[in-house]
């Protein structure tokens, strides 16, 4: 086994885009285990948009992540070494991982769970991670899903939004909209993913074709994006109209001018609701989502994709891809 655990550290606090004076790649021992844990060789990582806000030396869900420390993110990887019961050797588990070689999983705060055995380790992390469970709870318990409901995704094409449209349709939406940017993410959401309608953000009048689209306004709208687009979206709610407050892409890199929405009246016009949620909240509850998305995935009713980057220090890149569009669908690190 290796002696030696390659790890991303944050060097500097970064005021937009991952610069490559942000993070580091050091070298450390792989760390020793003691009873009660198990060592993890880390094959994949999970990168999130969340990530770039623990960068930040700000209040948040979880603490910031600290200068020199690890980059804090989820992954999955195969237990190498092993003295815990819950263990053994050749098991493959997920959990939070950082950027990094090696991780220690054991009983308690930083324990893991174990992979479907049936499943690949990408799409764990993917549709069965936090991405898919985001979406399903986000949509049905937050956003209170209803058969008929005329609904809009924003990051549509990206691996949340994607996830959130097929379990509208799937639970029964009227029509399902999404939002994305391009012209060949939103020909994959209605070609491949089954939405009914895609707007393209960089060359179409969101507004203009919302109203056009939803004539009678907006059911629910599952806001991955904030800025612009939330207005829009705010501004064609219809009677009772839920909003979904997932993320704020747009304003992840430059806080200070975030873009406030400007039509929050229309949540008292529309007697609408607008309630954001994090997914650690749910996650005493993932078993039951997971065998569901599990079944359609086995069904073969559910889709996804996944963009995979090798190489652990290419991971600053492959966050960046997540504010730049250069993406479609899950974003992971190929570590070993």
């Amino acid at each position: 086994m290796e002696t030696t655990n390659r790890q991303v550290v944050l060097k500097n606090r970064p005021t937009g885009m991952i610069a490559e004076d942000t993070t580091a790649v050091v070298e450390s021992p792989v760390p020793e285990i003691t009873d009660g844990q198990a060592l993890v060789r880390v094959k994949y990582l999970s990168i999130d948009p969340t990530i770039r806000t623990w960068m930040d030396d700000a209040p948040g869900y979880l603490p910031p992540i600290g200068i020199d420390e690890v980059i804090r993110a989820g992954g999955a990887g195969e237990v190498v070494a092993s003295k815990s019961s819950r263990y053994a050797v050749g098991d493959l588990v997920t959990g939070i991982t950082g950027w990094q070689d090696y991780c220690i999983a054991d009983e308690g705060m930083a324990a893991m769970s174990p992979a479907p055995a049936d499943l690949d380790l990408a799409t764990t992390l993917n549709v069965l991670g936090v991405t898919g469970m985001t979406a399903y709870f986000g949509l049905l318990d937050v956003g209170g899903l209803r058969e008929g409901d005329v609904v809009v995704v924003s990051g549509a094409a990206g691996a949340t939004g994607s996830a959130v449209g097929q379990i509208a349709r799937l639970k029964g939406a009227s029509k399902v909209i999404g939002i994305a940017g391009g012209a060949a993410k939103c020909a994959q959401l209605v070609e491949e993913l089954g939405f009914d309608v895609a707007i393209d953000y960089k060359a179409d009048n969101v507004g203009k074709r919302l109203h056009e689209e939803a004539p009678k306004g907006i059911d629910l709208y599952f806001d991955n994006v904030g800025g612009p687009i939330l207005d829009a979206c705010l501004a064609n709610l219809a009677m009772r109209g839920r909003v979904v407050l997932c993320g704020a892409i747009s304003g992840y890199n430059d806080a200070e001018h975030a873009f406030g929405p400007k039509n929050y009246t229309s949540l008292i016009i529309r007697r609408g609701r607008m309630e954001g949620f994090i997914i650690l909240d749910y996650m005493g509850r993932w078993p039951e989502a997971q065998a569901v998305v599990a079944e359609w995935l086995r069904e073969g009713v559910m889709h996804h994709s996944e963009h995979i980057v090798e190489g652990l220090e290419h991971a600053p890149e492959a966050l960046n891809l997540l504010f730049t569009g250069g993406n479609t669908g899950k974003v992971l690190v190929k570590v070993s």
